[in-house]
């Protein structure tokens, strides 16, 4: 790894706390996804938020809307920011690789660009385990920045970091075999709210492991 090279999610996140928040605040597919989300639910649905940053907006919206809501991130700064902002959840440091749940134990997991932050094989691994979590019927609702990226040093909001994903014909592919639904996705490009970050592309999908009640 090149000097300069943060050394993974927990120092990168450390340093930022609420600076990636405000940077992301207006970000319109993800709220769109949100309000897709929660008019699906039912009141009292668990929902797992992966990489849960500040807790704002995902957390909070989803104990607004009725939800028993665990937050996970492998920041400490991050979990004491979202633990003081939204005391409704729970909040947990863990890396999401090193995260245990029963199978079926979430009525709906949360995504918004973890996954960058881990290898292309990694990547592969978490889809499969985030699927599994997934009661029947549950909802899974993602977001990343596709690119067949494999351990790459790029600069993001005046940091250098090693990313890697999938292009987003791979990820559809590789959440459909797992035997997920896609019922939407979408690319993108968004703007951070800060001058040290440029332009993004996105991928928002909403994908429904097969079962429970009729899809609403």
């Amino acid at each position: 790894m090149s000097d300069g090279v943060l050394n993974g999610a927990a120092e990168l996140f450390d340093g930022m706390g609420v600076e990636y928040e405000h940077a992301f605040a207006r970000l319109p597919e993800q709220h769109a996804a949100l309000e897709w989300l929660t008019a699906r639910l039912p009141e009292g649905a668990r929902v797992l938020d992966i990489g849960s940053g500040t807790g704002r907006p995902v957390a909070e919206t989803l104990v607004a809307a009725g939800y028993e809501v665990t937050g996970i991130d492998v920041s400490p700064v991050m979990v004491e920011l979202a633990r003081s902002q939204v005391p409704g959840a729970r909040f947990d440091e863990v890396d999401v690789r090193e995260f245990q749940a029963p199978s079926g134990s979430f009525d709906a997991v949360c995504a918004f660009f973890p996954l960058l932050l881990m290898g292309q094989e990694e990547v592969g691994a978490m889809l499969e385990r985030i699927a599994d979590w997934l009661a029947p019927g549950g909802y899974f609702v993602m977001a990343t920045v596709p690119g067949d990226l494999r351990d790459e040093e790029v600069e993001w909001m005046g940091r250098m970091v090693v990313v890697s994903s999938y292009s987003t014909e791979e990820y559809l592919r590789r959440i459909r075999q797992l035997g997920l639904e896609v019922v939407h996705w979408s690319t993108s490009t968004f703007h951070p709210d800060s001058e040290s970050a440029g332009p993004e592309d996105h991928l928002f999908c909403y994908a429904r492991r097969p079962g429970g009640p009729p899809v609403v």
